[in-house]
């Protein structure tokens, strides 16, 4: 079982250059967010080189960094963007192959049928993400924990210190809203 730290006062001797308290929150942070990273993406050998580059990057500019109230939420937000920036490169990259295979395969489905399908997806995707935006800090907060993390409703709980009745109104209310804003963006097109 691992060892318990005061976090923020281990970050704040490790923002004062101390070396040893940088070892102590790889060491205790590394796992877990490997695992956090397994949420977002089954790609072990990106989600290895982005903590590395997280810690290096933690490393070489940890005189800059401010202060923190939770260790372990600033790190999951870092490699979470970390790991979004590498998958949105890999997805137009994706996208580039896939229009470039699109306009050279001989298939069944049209191009058309097979463009407007693309662009449906899209479409889609870009409302989702305009309704999540609209959303509050806390449920998108709990959405992200539940569909993209995988946690269940006990974990999500403890993650954001609230009681288990909560994350179901959080979650609910929220799917509610993305529904509601769904439907009403498909009616005024």
């Amino acid at each position: 079982m691992k060892q318990s730290i005061n976090e923020v006062e281990v970050w704040d001797q490790f923002r004062n250059g101390n070396h040893q308290a940088f070892t102590c929150l790889y060491q205790h942070f590394v796992q877990p967010l490997y695992s956090y990273s397994m949420g977002i993406t089954s790609d072990k050998e990106l989600i290895k080189d982005c903590l590395h580059d997280l810690f290096v990057e933690l490393w070489r500019n940890h005189a800059n960094l401010g202060p923190t109230t939770s260790v372990k939420f600033y790190l999951m937000a870092s490699i979470k963007r970390k790991l979004v920036r590498h998958l949105d490169g890999q997805l137009k990259n994706a996208q580039h192959h896939a229009n470039y295979y699109l306009e050279s395969a001989d298939r069944d489905y049209s191009q058309e049928y097979l463009m407007i399908r693309m662009e449906d997806e899209l479409s889609t995707n870009k409302q989702l993400s305009q309704c999540l935006l609209k959303l509050s800090k806390r449920q998108r907060e709990a959405i992200s924990l539940k569909f993209y993390h995988n946690m269940d409703t006990d974990q999500i709980s403890q993650s954001m210190k609230i009681n288990p009745q909560s994350v179901y109104n959080l979650i609910f209310g929220a799917l509610r809203q993305m529904k509601d804003l769904m439907v009403y963006e498909n009616v005024a097109f």
